[in-house]
């Protein structure tokens, strides 16, 4: 049998080992150190707009703590795209809040500034004061429509959250995504565009916002030679190990970026005459995605009645790991009974599409034998 070929697998660069040894020989293996410092720095210059970052355990992480800051509380209602990953909405459930789901645009499948208004003014009517924050996700890491949504946020006075957990290197209109927000979320797991193992980052517009954010994340401790805690806080610091890992990740990020965007153009030239498949694309020269996942749409009414499962099925009997789009949140049983805003975008989008392997380690060879196999079923319907 053929090698498997995974979906999404975390690439060293060769220089991590360098980091992660300087921590061993300085006994630096605990929540903070110079590893920590360095990588922070690093993304802070990476996003080049006077954004402080703060490293921590997971991107769910920093959407809670982000949240936090915004005073998101028992009872608040927080909009949150719901075509995305489940991370981008529990931490409102964290914090005893609801989130209120908003649906795609057919553009770059990420929030639909039209029914953003429209959801934040029903909301009001319904309850009488206004969401608390606002969620949209670069999905896949195609930026949102940041212009729309923004302008919509200042109209209403209503914080954005970015989640950018997808999106590291990903712009709009010339600008890092993560940059917008008030604050900004990124993950480093191990499936993400650089990993850290696993790990995540909080972007703040404000050096006292990160300070906030190292409080909350270091267990709430006061300034006192005792343990003194006035707040509760959370143990939420990235090791000085993984910050380590993220060190010499960052070296290679601009290749991994290359290399992701090199795997999309890879699979739109060998599968661009198939009738059928169409892909997730930058609507215009406003928008570079990272392509951490290339992925595509399957129509059967064009291909014969071939699902996106069948593809799916038939790439995995052939070693291949490929993934159905997400779930919205606003199908998921867990989120059932809270307000949806939108014209199903996104339920089709689950319905019919197919994320497939992205990794920048792939070879041209793996990604010609992914399209293969499609090509084969689709023309041998």
């Amino acid at each position: 049998m053929n090698n498997r070929i995974y979906l999404s697998l975390a690439h060293m660069g060769g220089q991590e080992q360098k980091f992660i040894q300087k921590a061993f020989d300085t006994n630096w293996v605990v929540p903070l150190g110079p590893n920590v410092d360095e990588f922070e720095g690093k993304l802070e210059n990476f996003l080049g707009k006077n954004k402080h970052i703060v490293a921590l355990s997971s991107g769910t992480a920093a959407i809670h703590l982000g949240l936090l800051q915004l005073g998101v509380g028992y009872g608040d209602e927080v909009i949150c795209q719901s075509f995305t990953f489940a991370a981008s909405a529990n931490p409102i459930a964290y914090l005893g809040a609801k989130p209120v789901f908003v649906d795609s645009e057919q553009d770059t499948w990420n929030m639909s500034p039209e029914f953003l208004e429209l959801a934040i003014n029903e909301r009001v009517k319904a309850t009488g004061k206004k969401p608390k924050a606002i969620i949209p996700v670069h999905l896949y890491g195609m930026p949102a429509k940041m212009s729309e949504i923004l302008d919509i946020a200042v109209k209403y006075e209503i914080p954005v959250l970015e989640d950018a957990a997808e999106a590291l290197g990903s712009e709009y209109k010339g600008q890092k995504c993560g940059a917008f927000g008030e604050f900004a979320c990124f993950s480093f797991n191990g499936n993400k565009i650089i990993t850290t193992s696993g790990g995540g980052a909080l972007g703040c517009s404000a050096k006292q916002q990160a300070r906030k954010t190292i409080f909350y994340a270091t267990q709430a401790r006061e300034d006192a030679p005792h343990y003194q805690h006035s707040e509760i806080g959370y143990n939420y610091r990235m090791s000085n190990i993984c910050a380590g890992i993220g060190c010499g990740q960052m070296e290679v990020l601009p290749d991994r970026i290359a290399q992701r965007r090199k795997n999309n153009q890879v699979y739109k030239q060998c599968l661009s005459e198939i009738e059928g498949i169409t892909f997730q694309t930058e609507p215009n020269s406003d928008f570079r995605s990272n392509y951490w996942l290339t992925s595509i749409i399957v129509n059967p009414e064009k291909t014969n009645g071939i699902t996106r499962e069948d593809l799916r099925l038939t790439l995995e009997s052939a070693n291949i790991e490929s993934r159905p789009l997400w779930k919205p949140m606003h199908l998921q049983p867990v989120f059932a009974e809270r307000p949806f805003y939108g014209d199903r975008t996104s339920e089709k989008l689950f319905e019919n599409g197919l994320c497939l392997p992205s990794g920048s380690s792939l070879t041209e060879n793996d990604l010609e034998r992914v399209a293969e196999i499609i090509i084969s079923q689709l023309r041998n319907k």
